[in-house]
């Protein structure tokens, strides 16, 4: 595997794939857990050539946020990487990716990015967009892969690539759960025992709301959103943030309880905030995500 820090490298790195070849990309944030290997398993078997990139973007942090504190440990990703059979690590310093004099960002707009995570963190989505599509210009990519954990950030990416017409595919993956249905984060590591034992109240009032979904269909969403509510009440370690049914695509709130919707959470649990999320597919299947076994 080559690891490469610049931009220039990168960018002379892909040119020499021209041709034919497919180039799969998987985008991180570093921290690897088991959730960012899913994805690069699924690269792994769809491409040809295949990249990750691990960069902790300080554009998507808002003023007191945690950057300064958020988990590291590239030697230990670089090794899984290489493990799974990753051609190229892209590790750029922020001085690659925002050099001197850099003014241009991409700022999405509407409620897709200025309500849940975008009303909870004003500017997130555009230092996501931003560094999302940056990496998409450097790298080239004939697929991407995200997880449907950052649902929001799904739905951003999706609507850049098709608003900038960029010439690939999105692929979006289950998210990938600890046995007892938390969602796997980098964040998960600033818990301790009995905050991680808290941190479950995401998944439990996500199974509270899709049970309100199906049990009260004509009863509307506040049903739902109460049930969600009323899990997170129940978990004296937990502070709720949101708890809300959106269209998983406009992330416009729902009127009416149909498919397809998305549930979402966001919860803070000692000096972690979570987010989780259940899809309602558009034929009436949940994805839920997948639990681990082992």
């Amino acid at each position: 595997m080559r690891v490469i820090t610049t931009v220039q490298e990168m960018v002379d790195e892909r040119s020499r794939w021209a041709g034919s070849t497919k180039i799969g990309f998987v985008p991180t944030m570093g921290y690897l857990h088991e959730g960012h290997l899913t994805l690069v398993r699924q690269g792994r078997k769809e491409s040809d050539k295949l990249l990750a990139s691990i960069f902790v973007n300080p554009t998507q942090f808002g003023q007191h946020e945690d950057l300064g504190k958020y988990p590291r440990d590239l030697p230990h990703d670089l090794r899984m990487l290489e493990t799974l059979g990753v051609d190229v690590a892209f590790v750029p310093t922020t001085e690659e990716v925002y050099p001197p004099g850099f003014v241009t960002y991409v700022d999405p707009t509407g409620p897709l990015t200025e309500d849940a995570e975008g009303k909870s963190r004003p500017g997130h989505f555009r230092g996501v967009a931003t560094v999302v599509l940056k990496l998409f210009q450097i790298v080239r990519p004939d697929q991407a892969y995200f997880g449907q954990k950052d649902a929001q950030q799904v739905a951003v990416i999706t609507r850049m690539v098709t608003d900038f017409n960029l010439p690939m595919e999105l692929r979006i993956l289950p998210t990938i759960r600890e046995r007892d249905g938390l969602a796997m984060s980098s964040r998960n590591a600033y818990l301790d025992l009995q905050e991680r034992a808290a941190a479950t109240v995401l998944y439990r009032a996500l199974e509270a709301g899709r049970r309100a979904f199906e049990a009260h269909p004509n009863e509307g969403l506040l049903a739902v959103t109460q049930a969600m509510t009323q899990a997170v009440l129940e978990e004296p370690r937990a502070q709720l943030e949101y708890a809300e049914v959106r269209d998983p695509n406009s992330f416009t709130r729902l009127e009416e309880l149909h498919a397809p919707a998305l549930l979402l959470i966001a919860v803070r649990v000692g000096p972690a905030r979570l987010i989780d999320n259940f899809l309602l597919r558009p034929d009436g299947t949940w994805d839920i995500g997948i639990r681990i076994t082992e």
